[in-house]
C-alpha cells in the first residue's frame, strides 16, 4: 500500500470568488469639477453593499458610470472578474445591471405588465410577448415575494407596489445587480420594511444589491459592507458590524456630527395658529384637504407626519397664500383670507416665514444670485430702499454677506448664482432669508431634503433655536427620524384628512407608521 505525501491536506486551496463588481481608479471630471478621483472599490457577489456620502461627494456620478449614463475619464469596471465596457444603460441591463431611481420611470396609464416589458418586447408578435412575459412576471413575483397583479394600472399602484414593478422591470431584464438609489424615501415605515425583507430574499437568491442612501439607520440595518465617499473620493470601507452611526457621519464629514437634536423641553405659550374645518378642492375638484383642524402656540414644533402626496403640500400652499380654501384660519387671533385676495407676500406682512418643500422650484431662482434670492420676498423692507422706486443693492448685498456667515452658507460669496451652490448650501439660503425676519409663524416643509449630514445638523439648530425664541413653527417632513427628533407634537396626515396626534415621547415609528397608511387602532 502505498501513501501519498499529502494524504489528509487539500490538494489545492480554491481560488477566491470573483466580486459580483469591481472598479478600478474610476475618475470623471465636469469641467473644472472632479466628481470621481480614482475611486476603487469591490462589491462581493450576494451581498448588500451600502455608499453613502455628502451631497456632491460623487455617488450618483459613480452609480451612472457603473449604469451607462455617463463614461468614465479613466479607469477600468469588471463585473465578475472581467473587464466590461458599459457605454450605456443598455450595455449595462446586457451586463446584468438594473437600477431603480429615486423617481420612478414608469408610464402612470399602463399596467403593470405593460411597464415591465417596456423596452423589451422581444419582436414585432407583441401578442406573443404578453404572454410569455406574464408569466415570467408571475413566477418573478412568487419567487421573490413581490406581489403585483400584473394587470393593475400603475397609477392605482400605491408607491410601495411601484417601487416593485420597478424592481421586476430589472428581474426581468435578468438583472443579477441591483442598484437602489434612495429607495426608502417616498415610503411609509412598514413599506420600508416590507422593501428590506425584499432585499434581504434577493441576497438569499444570489443577487447583489448597492443602495444609495444618507440614512444611516437604514445603512446599519439592512447592508453587509458599507462605503463612506468625501468630495469625489472613496475614504473608507468597512463591513457594517464593525462601525456604528457615528463612526460613519465622521467619515462622511470629516469632522464629529451631532445626530441627535438637543433641546429642552417646550413651553407653550399663547396660540398662534388657529386652523378649523380646512377644505381645499383642486382643479379637477378633487378634496386634497378635508376638514384639516389644528393649532400651534408660541414656541412649540408641531410636526405634521405622512407620505409625500397626502395633502401636506396644500396645507403649506394654503397657510402660504399660495391657494384658495374654505375654512377658518386665524394667526395671532386675526382671521386671514383664504379666497386668494390675499398672497404671499401678505401672508409674509402678517408674520408668516415660509421655507417652501421645493427650494428651487418654490424658494430660488436658480440663475439669480445668491444676494437677490436673499431678499425675495423681503425687497420693499425700509432697510432695502433708496427710494421710493430704488433699491439699495448694496445695503441687500450687505445684508447677505452678514446672513451667509451667521447661517454658515459655502462659499460665502453673495454674487455667485444659487445654481452653484451645492443643495445644502441652497437650503441655508432660503432658511435664512425665511427665519432671520423672526416671524411668528415659520412654515416650513422638508427643510432637510437632499442634504447632506453637516447642514442636516445646522438647520435642525436654527429650528429649535426659534421655537426657544417664542414662534411657532409648522414642520413637515417624510423623515420620521426628523420627526419624531424635533416635533413637541405630532399630527399624521392621509388622504387629506389628520389621522390623529401623538405626543413623540409616547409613539414609535410603528404607530406613525399605521396612521400614515390610513390604519386607526
Amino acid at each position: 500500500m502505498t501513501v501519498q505525501a499529502n494524504a489528509g491536506r487539500p490538494d489545492s486551496a480554491a481560488p477566491p470568488a470573483p466580486p459580483a463588481i469591481e472598479l478600478r481608479g474610476i475618475s470623471k471630471a465636469f469641467g473644472p469639477v472632479q466628481a470621481n478621483k480614482d475611486i476603487s472599490i469591490r462589491v462581493a457577489r450576494g451581498s448588500i453593499h451600502g455608499i453613502i456620502g455628502e451631497n456632491g461627494a460623487g455617488k450618483s456620478t459613480l452609480m451612472s458610470i457603473l449604469y451607462g449614463f455617463y463614461r468614465a475619464d479613466s479607469g477600468e469596471i469588471l463585473i465578475g472578474g472581467q473587464p466590461t465596457a458599459i457605454p450605456d444603460s443598455q450595455a449595462a441591463i446586457r451586463a446584468g445591471i438594473g437600477m431603480v431611481f429615486q423617481h420612478f420611470k414608469l408610464v402612470q396609464n399602463f399596467t403593470v405588465l405593460e411597464n415591465v416589458i417596456l423596452g423589451a418586447e422581444g419582436g414585432a408578435m407583441l401578442r406573443g410577448a404578453m404572454t410569455r412575459a406574464r408569466q415570467s412576471l408571475l413566477d418573478l413575483a412568487r419567487d421573490y415575494e413581490l406581489d403585483v397583479n400584473p394587470d393593475a394600472v400603475v397609477e392605482d399602484l400605491s408607491v410601495g407596489h411601484q417601487q416593485r414593478v420597478e424592481i421586476l422591470k430589472a428581474l426581468y431584464r435578468q438583472a443579477d445587480i441591483l442598484i437602489l438609489d434612495e429607495p426608502t424615501g417616498v415610503l411609509t415605515p412598514p413599506e420600508a420594511d416590507q422593501l428590506f425583507r425584499i432585499l434581504r430574499g434577493l441576497k438569499d437568491q444570489g443577487k447583489t444589491v448597492i443602495l444609495i442612501t444618507h440614512k444611516l439607520r437604514e445603512i446599519m440595518e439592512i447592508t453587509d459592507t458599507v462605503s463612506v465617499m468625501r468630495r469625489g473620493e472613496m475614504v473608507a470601507t468597512v463591513k457594517t458590524a464593525e462601525t456604528g452611526p457615528e463612526q460613519l457621519a465622521e467619515l462622511m464629514v470629516g469632522r464629529k456630527v451631532l445626530l441627535r437634536v438637543e433641546k429642552r423641553p417646550a413651553t407653550p405659550g399663547r396660540p398662534v395658529l388657529e386652523v378649523e374645518n380646512l377644505t381645499l378642492r383642486d382643479g379637477q375638484g378633487v378634496e386634497r384637504l378635508r376638514g384639516i383642524s389644528l393649532s400651534i402656540r408660541a414656541g412649540e414644533i408641531l410636526g405634521i407626519a405622512g407620505v409625500a402626496g397626502n395633502g401636506q403640500s396644500e396645507l403649506l400652499e394654503v397657510l402660504g397664500g399660495y391657494a384658495r380654501a374654505s375654512g377658518s384660519v386665524r394667526l395671532n387671533g386675526q382671521p386671514l383670507d383664504l379666497s386668494g385676495r390675499e398672497d404671499a407676500a401678505t401672508r409674509r406682512a402678517q408674520g408668516i416665514g415660509h421655507v417652501p418643500e421645493d427650494r428651487q422650484a418654490r424658494g430660488l431662482i436658480m440663475d439669480f444670485s445668491a444676494w437677490e434670492n436673499a431678499a425675495f420676498g423681503y425687497h420693499n423692507a425700509p432697510e432695502f430702499q433708496k427710494s421710493n422706486i430704488l433699491m439699495d443693492n448694496d445695503a441687500i448685498r450687505a445684508d447677505t454677506v452678514s446672513k451667509m456667515e451667521r447661517y454658515d452658507v459655502r462659499p460665502p460669496i453673495p454674487t455667485l448664482a444659487a445654481k452653484n451652490f451645492s443643495g445644502g448650501n441652497q437650503q441655508k439660503i432660503v432658511v435664512a432669508r425665511e427665519m432671520d425676519r423672526n416671524p411668528d409663524l415659520l412654515l416650513i416643509g422638508q427643510p432637510t431634503r437632499g442634504v447632506d449630514i453637516g447642514a442636516i445638523e445646522f438647520i435642525h439648530k436654527q429650528i429649535v433655536a426659534l421655537r426657544d425664541a417664542g414662534k411657532a413653527v409648522l414642520l413637515v417632513s417624510v423623515e420620521l427620524d426628523e420627526i419624531m427628533s424635533l416635533s413637541d407634537r405630532i399630527a399624521v396626515m392621509f388622504d387629506g384628512r389628520i389621522m390623529g396626534e401623538r405626543d413623540p415621547a409616547t409613539t414609535d415609528e410603528r404607530d406613525l407608521g399605521l396612521l400614515m397608511a390610513g390604519v386607526v387602532q
